[in-house]
């Protein structure tokens, strides 16, 4: 294509926000202009789906239940929900709110997964950045330090505690159902640890979730500091623009008022009906061309900001569980998904853009690029850092699309909470979009559940393990022998777990000592003596 024409495409495939700055080019997309005017065709039906969720009907059938993400957002800053976080923040930021020593906190622990971390994990590296918890309580104005526990790894939990001083620290656990394991492990430990340093824990927690759920009868009965009520019928995924964002947010000093403003505004935007008038239909219907309707290409996010830098992780979970979905709304098996991956550009040069270059053709690379420095920061005459970030950015699109690599172009002015809010609205409705025209529920979750369902057994075959242990000690043997002796089935389960435990013996009471040892003939043996 010469310079001509190529500019002509990016000028009818390029949508511009002149208000905020936003524009997005997807001339870079192997489409033809019939493959947008069918695609056009279908975007009636799929804008009245669009129309139904934000007029309350029921978009979750399998739970029953509303989608209400898009319309609670454009009235929470009216709620009494969002009064409260505003004035619980102030309060922690003033000193009013204290510690259950008279201390005012320093620093806050969002104990949470998925949806519940990813949001505000993105939100606070993005407005505050990777050192956020080095500055002085001064220069942070009075707000928290943030750390995040977002898995149920102990390394995780003890780098947040030999870091925090629990005597000036806020726990706040946040789970939608109130009985997330992960999030669920993580507060048990705290609660241990604040009582071995004789804490109140009460006075140093809230909570983040749905009304009378275990968790909110946990933290109401033992008079914890506040417990926020979160809405049914928003989705974890799709939660950071709700209080799941929100309480995080204000106790880092955030403006959230704006990020919701952001959100909002792009809402008005890609409730327009017609396809090439509407962002979010427009990136939905090149998901489809370029995936042919089946997720056959990954999506690649590459953001041009270290701030961003979480980003790709947020869409991950934000598409991945979305439209990973085996069945169909009418209950067909299709195995439908968008895989994500991502970086951040100009690493991403030197990480995986070799074989995105030269390697399989595969993906669709969506690049976002951010057109305002931080800082004045030149190299050599009029030269500046910034330029060469923007350099490397147009030249890698230039070296992809010349090997007919697909490309998306997006720019922002700057990383803002108002321009994160764009950003989440967008893909947040591209998604809605897409389950409609691959005909999925993208506000369930089944295969998340399949696994949680999946390790409680063998929590429990662990728990089976230790009561019959004792019985059998002394004794030498591998697993497979083990599993015989107790009269059980599942070596290989069997196996995983008495490693687990013989690693951990002098971290745990066992009924038994337990250790292993490696046998060149019979590969691992565990020794089972008494107490």
């Amino acid at each position: 294509m010469d310079a001509r024409a190529w500019l002509e495409r990016c000028h009818k495939y390029t949508y511009i926000d002149g208000e905020s700055g936003f524009q997005v080019n997807f001339a870079g997309m192997a489409f033809e202009d019939a493959d947008i005017e069918t695609m056009a065709e279908r975007f009636p039906a799929v804008h009245e789906e669009m129309r139904k969720i934000e007029m309350g009907e029921i978009k979750n059938p399998d739970e029953h239940r509303k989608v209400t993400h898009f319309t609670d957002r454009s009235v929470y800053t009216g709620t009494s929900v969002y009064s409260e976080v505003e004035a619980f923040a102030a309060g922690i930021r003033s000193g009013e709110i204290k510690g259950s020593t008279g201390k005012p906190f320093e620093s806050a622990i969002i104990n949470g997964i998925g949806g519940s971390a990813l949001g505000p994990q993105l939100l606070q590296m993005a407005v505050n950045g990777p050192y956020w918890n080095e500055f002085s309580r001064e220069k942070r104005g009075g707000n928290l330090k943030i750390y995040f526990l977002d898995n149920t790894d102990t390394a995780g939990l003890a780098d947040a505690l030999s870091v925090c001083d629990l005597e000036t620290t806020l726990v706040v656990s946040v789970s939608k159902s109130g009985g997330t394991q992960e999030t669920q492990n993580n507060l048990v430990v705290c609660q241990a640890q604040y009582a071995a340093k004789g804490l109140d824990f009460a006075k140093h927690a809230a909570a983040v979730t749905m009304r009378e759920s275990k968790l909110d009868s946990m933290a109401r009965s033992a008079k914890w500091l506040r417990v926020f009520e979160m809405a049914e019928s928003i989705g974890g995924r799709t939660s950071e623009t709700s209080i799941v964002g929100h309480l995080p947010a204000a106790l880092a000093g955030i403006d959230f008022e704006a990020l919701l403003r952001g959100a909002c505004h792009m809402d008005n935007l890609t409730r327009n009906q017609y396809l090439t008038h509407n962002p979010a239909y427009m990136l939905a219907s090149m998901w489809y061309l370029a995936g042919k309707g089946k997720g056959d290409r990954n999506m690649v996010i590459v953001p041009y900001s270290d701030r961003l830098i979480l980003l790709s992780r947020y869409l991950q979970q934000l598409v991945m569980e979305s439209l990973g979905k085996e069945k169909d709304l009418d209950g067909k098996t299709v195995h439908q998904g968008l895989n994500v991956f991502g970086n951040k550009g100009g690493t991403d040069a030197h990480a995986f853009i070799q074989q995105l270059n030269d390697g399989r053709d595969d993906f669709f690379v969506t690049f976002i690029e951010i057109l305002e420095d931080v800082m004045n920061a030149p190299i050599t005459g009029q030269v500046a850092m910034g330029d060469y970030l923007h350099g490397f950015m147009t030249g890698l699109s230039n070296a992809l699309r010349s090997k007919k690599r697909q490309v998306i172009e997006m720019k922002l002015n700057s990383v803002s909470p108002f321009n994160l809010g764009m950003l989440i609205a967008l893909y947040e409705r591209a998604v809605a979009a897409y389950a409609e025209l691959i005909h999925i529920n993208a506000f369930h979750q089944p295969g998340v559940q399949a696994y949680k369902l999946a390790s409680k057994g063998i929590i429990q075959m662990l728990t089976e393990l230790e009561e019959k242990l004792p019985a059998i000690a002394p004794f030498t043997g591998t697993a497979g022998e083990i599993t015989a002796k107790l009269g059980m089935t599942e070596e290989y389960e069997v196996e995983g777990i008495l490693a687990k435990l013989a690693a951990n013996g002098p971290r745990r009471s066992l009924p038994v000592n337990l250790r292993r040892s490696w046998n060149k003939d019979k590969g691992w043996e565990y020794t089972i003596a008494p107490k």
